[in-house]
């Protein structure tokens, strides 16, 4: 029976693409050697990380003075970079809070100094994004999620900023055409829309960097990973690939402009059965409503059985929504067919007429 895969991360990845990487486990480039055996400072694997680094500025529509990083520890460990290279000593930072990735941020960021909290949603348990707050003039960056994959919201329209413009976009990356050269620095896990865990893609304008006046632990200081082009130290080298192959399926059907009609087709369809279907309540506000995770609600959990027994006899897979939310929870990336979404349809609407 085909899978319908609406896990929240690790995420789906294109079948195509799941083929080419289990061909390069066995045999890498006719090599006749796997792709994870291979020293990463082989022409071989080089071309892969050049081939990544230029299909991010491609997609992406970077002009020079961009770099493109594949480094380790996800965007967890990016909430410690992000300061430790941005926040001057004795600075502050402005921090958007809309979920809890965003809460563990701005607690990391906290360790490295001053932080105000523009906007908060914790008092609707993240069910909106803040609107019309004001950002200090006196900050050293400004921190965003642009996407929250616990609680389905999704940032729409971006603030203006008179500092630097951070974002975390970890389960967005790519799934929609925005100007990211309104950020000084974007970070996005790969696991959640461009490929496995083990890698997390940075993009940084070159010029914010070295300015914080702080001593940067050689690991944790973004010049030192830009000048070795991402390979100070062993890459993880089968994440790289996976998400390289995934950059090049993408620019191969159409780019960014291609998948975001696609996802916005998805959203349309299922955002349309929970609002029309009395058995489903939405939990995000409708306004921010993310096009990458919608959650929603039985509202009657006596029906809780059934609708899951259907669910997995229609081969739906991942669609438990995160504890702190409850209900469920369908990842709808970049790589999920709208077929997918279809099938999820057809049994919400089959589980309304046998009620």
């Amino acid at each position: 029976m085909k899978k319908h895969n609406f896990s929240a991360g690790p995420c789906i990845l294109p079948q195509e693409v799941l083929k080419q990487a289990s061909e390069a486990v066995l045999n890498f480039d006719n090599l006749d050697l796997s792709l994870i055996e291979i020293s990463h400072r082989s022409k071989n694997f080089v071309s892969v990380m050049d081939e990544a680094i230029s299909l991010v500025k491609e997609l992406l529509q970077l002009p020079e003075g961009y770099s493109p990083m594949f480094l380790q520890g996800g965007a967890s460990l990016e909430f410690l970079m992000v300061p430790y290279n941005l926040m001057k000593q004795g600075g502050k930072a402005a921090y958007l809070e809309t979920g809890v990735w965003a809460k563990k941020a701005r607690q990391e960021a906290e360790a490295m100094g001053e932080v105000v909290v523009v906007g908060n949603s914790a008092d609707k348990n993240y069910s909106y994004i803040p609107k019309g707050y004001t950002i200090p003039s006196d900050v050293d960056y400004f921190h965003c999620t642009s996407n929250n994959t616990i609680y389905g919201t999704q940032i729409k329209a971006f603030p203006k900023v008179d500092t630097l413009n951070v974002c975390d976009m970890s389960s967005d990356i790519f799934s929609r055409q925005i100007d990211f050269t309104q950020f000084d620095l974007i970070y996005a896990g790969a696991q959640k829309n461009m490929g496995p865990a083990g890698t997390t893609l940075v993009v940084v304008k070159d010029e914010i960097l070295g300015k914080t006046g702080r001593q940067i632990p050689t690991m944790l200081d973004y010049t030192t990973h830009i000048s070795k082009e991402s390979m100070f130290n062993t890459p993880p080298v089968f994440a790289v690939y996976v998400s390289m192959l995934t950059l090049r399926w993408l620019k191969e059907n159409g780019g960014i402009s291609w998948i975001e009609n696609i996802n916005n087709q998805k959203a349309q369809l299922l955002y349309s059965e929970i609002d029309r279907n009395p058995l489903f309540t939405g939990t995000a506000e409708v306004e921010d409503r993310s096009n990458m995770n919608a959650c929603f609600l039985l509202n009657d959990e006596a029906g809780k059985d059934k609708f899951e027994a259907m669910l997995k006899e229609g081969g739906i897979n991942g669609l438990n929504g995160h504890r702190s939310v409850g209900g469920y929870r369908a990842s709808m990336y970049n790589a999920l067919p709208l077929e997918s979404v279809q099938a999820l349809v057809d049994i919400m609407r089959e589980f309304e007429r046998q009620s």
